[in-house]
C-alpha cells in the first residue's frame, strides 16, 4: 500500500492544483445545484401543505429536506468524470503516453480524481451538513444527528464514489468502438441520475420496481447512503446495503480490467 501511494501521490497533488485552477467555475456549478435543491424543497413543501398528512410514502416533510440536500451533497462528492476524461485520451490519442508509462491506467485516473474531489469536500460538506442538522433541530425542537449514521454514511459514500469511479471508468472504455462519447455520456448520466433516486426516493416507486432498482449499482451511488443518513434503514437494511455495495464495486474493477485488457489491443488514434 505505501509503494503504491508513493507511485501515484503526484496524480492527487495534480488532481489538487486543476481543481483550485477552476475554482470559480466548481462554486457557479454548486451553487446553481444549490439553487435547484431548494426548488425541490419548495415543490415538495407544497406537496405536504396540500396532502395535510404528517408522512408521505413513509417520509415526514424533515426527512424528505434531509433527503434532498444531502443527495445533492452524496452525488456531489461521488461524481466522477472518469468516462468524459477516459473517452478523451482515447479519442485524441494522449492516451498511448499513459499506456507506455509503468503505472496503472484505472490507479492514475483514480488518484487524480481523489485531489479533485477536496474541493468537493472543502466547499460542500461541512456546510450543507450543518445546513441540514440545523434546520432539524428547529424543525423538531431537539437534535437528531447520529454519530453512528454519520459514520455509516461516510463509508458508504466511499464505496459509492468507487463504484461511480470503476463504473464510469468502464463506460469510457466504450470510446475505442464509438471515438466520441459526449453525447451518450449526456444520456448516460440523465438515466444513472434517476435510477440513483437523486430525482425522486426509489422508496416511491411500485414494490416490484423498487426491488429491482435497489438491487441494481446506480441505488448505491446516492439512494443509500442517504437513506443511512437519514436513519430510514434498519441495521438489516446497513448490512444488506452495504454487501450490495462491495459486491458492485468488486463486480466494476474486474469489468474495467477485463474490458482494458480486450479493448487496448484496438486502439486507433484519431489525428493524435
Amino acid at each position: 500500500m505505501r509503494k503504491i501511494l508513493k507511485i501515484y501521490k503526484p496524480f492527487t497533488h495534480a488532481g489538487v492544483l486543476l481543481a483550485a485552477q477552476y475554482r470559480i467555475n466548481f462554486i457557479f456549478f454548486i451553487l446553481g445545484d444549490i439553487l435547484m435543491c431548494f426548488i425541490n424543497y419548495f415543490l415538495w413543501k407544497a406537496v405536504f401543505n396540500s396532502g395535510g398528512a404528517e408522512t408521505f410514502m413513509g417520509f415526514s416533510e424533515v426527512d424528505m429536506v434531509s433527503y434532498i440536500f444531502i443527495s445533492f451533497l452524496t452525488s456531489t462528492l461521488a461524481y466522477s468524470d472518469g468516462s468524459y476524461a477516459v473517452g478523451e485520451e482515447i479519442r485524441d490519442g494522449s492516451i498511448a503516453m499513459r499506456m507506455i508509462k509503468p503505472i496503472r491506467f484505472d490507479l492514475a485516473f483514480l488518484f487524480q480524481e481523489l485531489g479533485e474531489r477536496t474541493m468537493s469536500l472543502t466547499l460542500a460538506f461541512v456546510p450543507l451538513v450543518a445546513g441540514v442538522e440545523l434546520f432539524k433541530f428547529f424543525a423538531t425542537g431537539s437534535f437528531r444527528f447520529s454519530i453512528i449514521n454519520f459514520v455509516l454514511y461516510l463509508v458508504s459514500l466511499i464505496l459509492a464514489y468507487l463504484i461511480n469511479f470503476y463504473f464510469n471508468v468502464c463506460y469510457g472504455y466504450s470510446a475505442f468502438v464509438l471515438k466520441n462519447l459526449w453525447g451518450s455520456n449526456f444520456l448516460k448520466d440523465c438515466i444513472v441520475g434517476f435510477l440513483a433516486g437523486r430525482t425522486i426516493p426509489l422508496a416511491f416507486m411500485p414494490p416490484a420496481v423498487g426491488a429491482v432498482l435497489n438491487f441494481l449499482p446506480f441505488a448505491s451511488l446516492t439512494y443509500t447512503p442517504v437513506m443511512i443518513y437519514i436513519g430510514m434503514y434498519s441495521p438489516a437494511q446497513i448490512a444488506l446495503s452495504f454487501a450490495l455495495q462491495i459486491f458492485w464495486l468488486v463486480f466494476f474493477i474486474a469489468l474495467q480490467q477485463i474490458i482494458w485488457n480486450a479493448c487496448v489491443k484496438r486502439l486507433s488514434v484519431q489525428g493524435g
